[in-house]
């Protein structure tokens, strides 16, 4: 867990209650000005709650524009981001023709596979000409295609289980699968800190919820043991079955999941493992199959292995990988296979091409390399980033890595002091975070050269330095990148 410095902490509270207090102020002379206008809602339910609504008008549009920024290119190691005006103080933002070439330090695009790629691109555009851009109906009224089965096989061969079933969205893969595995009677145990998907898919479900502190095997063994012994509320009859829910890759943070410690502890207490590998799943070990091959955890440990195609593989959708009766079971009952459009088979092409490439299927050893390329990028920046003196988040080998910025003011001033020396980054403040914690979140892909990298960390410790956001003392970071650049020449 985040451990907040106590000034850091006094300061940013000071400028929320800043923020609050003047929000509410002009709020006031605002109903004060317009009380006529307002008499005529009377009787009317408001649409949006009162703190929500005042959060996003006092707090939230004032710096909008460091958000939702449109570009006109593939999401590749370098982008185009259309520049945006605004001539009402943010209120509204107005796109420009101008265009901005910028290094892309916010997309997902882990492996490089969401631009053209020499071996997956033509047969991506292969597959539309002989199926179509999307099936138009759903997986069991004539939306399952050849190559829908064909994706489902390559997944199940890749994660290393008997059989998978694939979606078209990954949020829903989390938030339709969960009510569909466990209802009333059961104990759904979720890491604190997990993806708002699986926190729908849980609320969802009717299954009692409980939490356990972020990565801690021995909490979650404190609640496990806790809850089997109290059984279900009121009754307190034995529960009908219990799932431990954590991810591979935590998004937010940046750790990767003390899985072994946690299939241990399940085991014990004969709990089912539910694994998201959102981030981790093509990005991490050997051969790219996720957190079980980095960590030495065998998958037939964990019950229900799940991922997205919308980072690693330049797609789009999600899968649930398990035992064939699993699967069976879900091809049934899950309303988003059920209902909603299959995945579009130009976008399972893309999957099932960028599989055959980590795999050195194609013939090449292109996917080896960018595995290879990823881990060096990966450890590479985050030293480096340290070593400036910035508080960075997660564990090595991880692509994802949080700066931590704090304050609100310097949310703003962070993302728009990159975007003026052409580096796109991404902030994330509440409600994604918690209130105090917001954070630059830095996203490196096997496509970003050790020049793009160098550049990167240039212009961050410039920005850094302006806007304060470097907590700890720098480890003769200048003399270091020097080094660096000769090296390179």
């Amino acid at each position: 867990m985040i451990t907040i410095p106590y000034f850091t902490a006094l300061t940013t509270f000071f400028s929320y209650v800043l923020l609050f207090a003047f929000g509410q102020l002009r709020d006031f002379f605002r109903k004060a000005i317009h009380w006529y206008d307002s008499r005529n809602l009377q009787g009317y339910a408001p649409i949006c709650l009162g703190l929500e609504d005042f959060y996003i008008r006092r707090l939230y549009l004032r710096i909008q524009d460091c958000f939702g920024r449109p570009i006109s290119s593939p999401p590749d190691a370098w982008f185009d981001v259309v520049e945006r005006v605004s001539n009402d103080n943010n209120k509204t933002l107005k796109r420009t023709l101008k265009i901005t070439k910028c290094l892309n330090l916010g997309s997902y695009n882990y492996l490089g596979f969401a631009a053209s790629d020499e071996y997956c691109t033509p047969r991506v555009i292969e597959s539309m000409r002989k199926f179509s851009p999307s099936t138009c109906s759903s997986r069991v009224e004539g939306g399952t295609l050849s190559i829908h089965t064909e994706l489902e096989e390559c997944v199940a061969n890749f994660v290393r289980k008997p059989a998978a079933i694939v979606f078209g969205m990954g949020y829903v893969t989390n938030s339709a699968i969960l009510p569909v595995l466990i209802r009333k009677g059961g104990l759904i145990i979720s890491d604190s800190l997990n993806h708002n998907s699986i926190v729908n898919g849980a609320r969802g479900s009717g299954a009692t919820i409980r939490v356990f502190q972020h990565n801690t095997p021995s909490h979650l063994e404190n609640v496990l043991r806790e809850q089997i012994g109290e059984g279900q509320p009121r009754t307190h009859r034995p529960w009908k079955k219990i799932i431990v829910v954590v991810e591979g890759i935590y998004s937010m943070e940046g750790e990767l999941c003390k899985l072994l410690e946690i299939v241990a502890i399940c085991k014990k207490y004969k709990a089912y493992v539910y694994l998201d590998e959102a981030h981790s799943i093509g990005a991490i070990g050997k051969t790219g199959r996720g957190v079980c091959e980095l960590l030495g955890v065998d998958t037939a440990d964990v019950d229900v292995m799940m991922g997205t195609f919308t980072k690693s593989f330049g797609s789009c959708g999600g899968y649930i990988a398990g035992s064939k009766e699993l699967i069976q079971y879900l091809k049934h009952t899950c309303p988003a296979h059920l209902y909603a459009t299959s995945i579009s088979p130009p976008a399972a092409q893309q999957i099932i091409s960028a599989i055959k490439v980590i795999l050195g299927q194609d013939g090449s050893s292109r996917g080896a390399q960018k595995l290879a390329r990823i881990r060096e990028n990966n450890n590479f920046f985050r030293t480096e980033l340290q070593k400036m003196g910035f508080e960075v988040l997660g564990d090595n080998d991880s692509p994802v890595m949080p700066i931590m910025l704090y304050n609100p003011a310097k949310i703003p001033a962070f993302s728009r002091e990159c975007l003026k020396q052409n580096v796109a980054v991404v902030t994330v403040a509440f409600p994604a975070t918690p209130l105090l914690l917001a954070r630059a979140r830095i996203c490196i892909s096997a496509a970003h050269t050790r020049e793009d990298l160098l550049k990167a960390l240039e212009v961050i410790s410039r920005v850094g330095d302006m806007v304060g956001i470097k907590y700890f003392p720098a480890d003769s970071y200048k003399q270091q990148l020097e080094e660096n650049r000769v090296m390179q020449d």
